[in-house]
């Protein structure tokens, strides 16, 4: 879809971040609770309420900004799962997830940190990038948006390693899960969605090398999900 294509559904749609997890609840509702990607549509679901309680409460000056910001990222989400939903291929960043959702071998834990892990990755860039559109600004205007949203996930993400990592005594450092979820950090990947963003909104004029560079990126963040995903042994 064209980049006037998308601007004009989201005006035509514009819901808000209490819409995006309105739309959350809703699929959580159609999915088993161990399905994998019901497990990540739950850790989106409390971080976009985290982030609707942080509007309430005027933590965020640019209110406008933030939401855009938060649902053009949520809407890259939603085209993956309807794609999935479809029969289409979604980006090859969540593919491993659609793909593994319902593999016996993989943890909880695993599933919610490859959703991240393509959300972050991935979707956040392409969402920088569609909300200076929406917004008429630059990235650097988004900045501080940006990165109170990545406060939150953050925090969030301390929270979910506690709540689905299993408890030290049935753990070694050695053990494979412990492994895994410690190669991977959400504030590097967050870097790295602000640099990938500004890179793709410098390309902005160049549309074949900016849509190389996305196939890259998608394909880069893919290949982590697939390890993340891997499945470990009882």
């Amino acid at each position: 879809m064209a980049q006037s294509e998308r601007i004009a559904e989201f005006r035509a749609s514009s819901y808000g971040v209490d819409g995006v997890a309105a739309r959350m609840r809703a699929l959580g509702d159609d999915w088993p609770p161990r399905d994998g990607v019901a497990v990540f549509n739950r850790v989106y679901l409390s971080v976009t309420e985290e982030v609707a309680r942080h509007l309430g409460h005027g933590v965020f000056p640019d209110a406008r900004s933030t939401v855009t910001l938060n649902v053009c990222f949520a809407e890259r989400y939603f085209a993956a799962v309807e794609a999935a939903a479809d029969g289409r291929r979604p980006p090859a960043c969540w593919r491993p997830l659609f793909q593994y959702r319902r593999h016996p071998g993989v943890l909880p834990l695993q599933f919610a940190l490859a959703g991240i892990n393509a959300h972050i990755g991935h979707d956040l860039a392409f969402a920088l990038v569609d909300a200076c559109h929406l917004l008429g600004c630059e990235p650097a205007d988004l900045e501080d948006e940006f990165d109170r949203v990545g406060d939150v996930l953050v925090c969030l993400e301390e929270h979910i390693r506690e709540e689905l990592m299993p408890g030290p005594d049935l753990l070694q450092v050695g053990d494979p899960l412990t492994h895994l979820a410690g190669s991977w950090s959400l504030e590097r990947a967050r870097d790295g969605a602000w640099a990938s963003g500004r890179a793709l909104w410098a390309l902005r004029d160049l549309p074949g090398v900016a849509e190389e560079f996305g196939e890259r990126l998608d394909g880069a963040v893919g290949l982590v999900g697939r390890i993340l995903l891997t499945p470990l042994p009882d």
